[in-house]
Order: C-alpha cells, then structure tokens, then sequence
C-alpha cells in the first residue's frame, strides 16, 4: 500500500502482510482466509516478531521499525517502509496484532478497529508474528459492495502471493473458489 493508496481488496492487504512476513525474515507463513478475506485475513509467520515496545509504533501512520537511522534509506531491503499498510488496513478493519521476539519470554498484542485502538497488552504467542484482519469493510459499505465474488476475491489473493513470493506454494484452494 503505497503512500496515499487505499485498500481496495482483501488481495492488497495479504499482499502487505506477506511482505511484512518476509521481510522479518520469516520461513514459515500460514495464510488464512475465511469469505474471499471479508470474514478473515490471518498470516502467520516464523519470523523476528515484532518487540512489544514497537507494536504501539507499527498502527501509527507514516512511522516504522524498518529504518532505524536516515542513513538506511540509502540501503533499503525491505518491501515496505513507509509506516503505511497497517493503519490503513486497521482504518477499514478489525486489525489484532500479536507478536513475540526470540528474547522476549512473552508476546505482546495489539488491535485497532476502524481506527479505534486499544493498548498494547502482554499474550502468550509462540517466536514470530499473527495478524488477524476481520470484518473487512464492514463499516464501509461503499467499498464493501465494490468486492467480488468470494472465488473471486480469494483468487486475487492467491495470484498475488504466487507473483510476491515467486514460487510454487503449498496450497490448496478449496474446492468452491475453482468454481465461477
């Protein structure tokens, strides 16, 4: 999600969140999708996880934990740095992130409703990081009936994973999204 961009599907907020997956180094990442990704959007990594004291850090708008001084913008290795893509998402959804480093003995967790947050708050949660994406343009209906069809929407997704990470995924559609 570029800067001034929206999200327009459920297949651009899988996008950011499996580059955000890749890019905290994860070998792992389990995608879950429930009604073509209006019900449910859940990735779930091996990677870094993210520390407690960042979580706060990582809802706020044009702020990120991916540069930490100006001269890594001349060396940029990631897919995204501009602090864009989860409070845009959590501005059109129901957005829990829940996250835990190596050093960390406890995880933390995190969550905005269309642009409500809640504090950050200590939870059990294995290395790595989930972030759950519900009920996605529920309180935008103008968008919401903009969305295709289930099979439709969950195609998207696919393909852009597919493009993303460039490789022959371990996946299976269900039967109903081969369909129409």
């Amino acid at each position: 999600i570029a800067a001034g961009e929206v999200v327009d599907r459920p297949a651009s907020v899988v996008k950011e969140l499996v580059e955000n997956a890749l890019d905290a180094e994860a070998t792992r990442i389990v995608i879950d999708i429930e009604q073509g990704g209006k019900r449910l959007i859940r990735v779930r990594d091996d990677g870094q996880g993210i520390p407690a004291a960042d979580l706060a850090l990582a809802i706020e708008r044009h702020a990120t934990s991916k540069l930490r001084n100006a001269s890594d913008l001349e060396h940029i290795a990631s897919s995204g740095f501009r602090g864009e893509a989860l409070p845009s998402i959590g501005s059109v959804a129901e957005l829990l992130i829940t996250s835990r480093t190596r050093e960390a003995s406890e995880g933390a967790v995190v969550s905005v409703a269309f642009s409500r947050v809640e504090p950050v708050k200590p939870a059990a949660h294995p290395v790595g990081t989930t972030v759950d994406v519900r009920n996605l343009f529920a309180e935008i209906p103008a968008r919401r009936k903009f969305l295709r069809a289930e099979s439709t929407e969950l195609r998207h997704a696919v393909e852009i994973v597919s493009l993303r990470v460039g490789a022959t995924l371990p996946f299976r559609l269900p039967a109903s999204a081969t369909r129409g």
